[in-house]
């Protein structure tokens, strides 16, 4: 556990640039159960828990944006979403994350919260687009929507050529990869849209990044739009 919050603390002390501009995100209320398998824990004591946790691997004095993993059944909703107030209002935590929420479970954490939480982090794609009610929300309260896998995920990312035929014509015709329409795509769809692609490779965390300077023509998003999931298939590129 926090393997990952040690390493980008290694990684951000030695860069010897200017990390003012860095916000790092990380997220409490999940462990890990029997096989390795991740399991919902949304306590207000194990949630203050990891916060310290964190905040000793991140070797920071505050988190800049601390998300709520995911809600748990045996937990009521507003006691976990109340925890992660009071860290934000001891000064723990600068913004405040809920992630795998469905429309009410926002609204009460935003009536809760309110300018406190800054952030929804749930799954969306082109092959999963179940959360685009919860990105309408976000665009109507003004909070980041942060969508996760949105290439896909691992399994996906580099067949979307493949499973979309809509990427893969307006790639071609724009000399850019599948994977810079679909983050175009969504970064279209709202200004509070901020993807988090994955990757294992330099070369397509810079085609990523390059997504934000490319601007789709309104029959372009119409295409995307209509496109709905279809077969794919395995590539070596390794976009998530």
């Amino acid at each position: 556990m926090g393997r990952h919050e040690s390493l980008i603390a290694r990684a951000l002390a030695s860069y010897g640039g200017d990390t003012s501009g860095v916000l790092v995100g990380t997220k409490g209320g999940a462990a890990r159960g029997a096989g390795g398998a991740w399991l919902s824990d949304g306590d207000p004591a194990i949630l203050r828990e990891s916060c310290e946790g964190s905040l000793k691997r991140l070797g920071v004095d505050a988190i800049g944006l601390y998300q709520l993993h995911v809600p748990d059944p045996n937990v009521p909703y507003a006691e976990s979403v109340g925890a992660m107030g009071e860290l934000s209002d001891t000064g723990k935590i600068r913004a405040i994350g809920i992630s795998n929420v469905n429309s009410d479970q926002l609204r009460e954490a935003h009536g809760i919260l309110g300018e406190q939480l800054a952030s929804v982090q749930n799954n969306f794609s082109p092959a999963t687009r179940e959360s685009e009610p919860q990105l309408c929300l976000c665009d109507e309260l003004g909070i980041a929507f942060l969508p996760y896998s949105p290439l896909g995920g691992i399994s996906r990312a580099g067949a979307l050529g493949s499973a979309h035929a809509a990427f893969a014509s307006i790639s071609e015709a724009r000399g850019v990869s599948p994977q810079q329409v679909c983050l175009s795509w969504e970064l279209a769809k709202s200004p509070v849209v901020v993807p988090i692609p994955g990757s294992s490779r330099p070369s397509t965390i810079e085609d990523s990044a390059a997504a934000a300077d490319l601007a789709l023509t309104a029959a372009e998003l119409c295409e995307v739009d209509a496109d709905q999931p279809g077969p794919s298939r395995r590539t070596s590129h390794q976009h998530a």
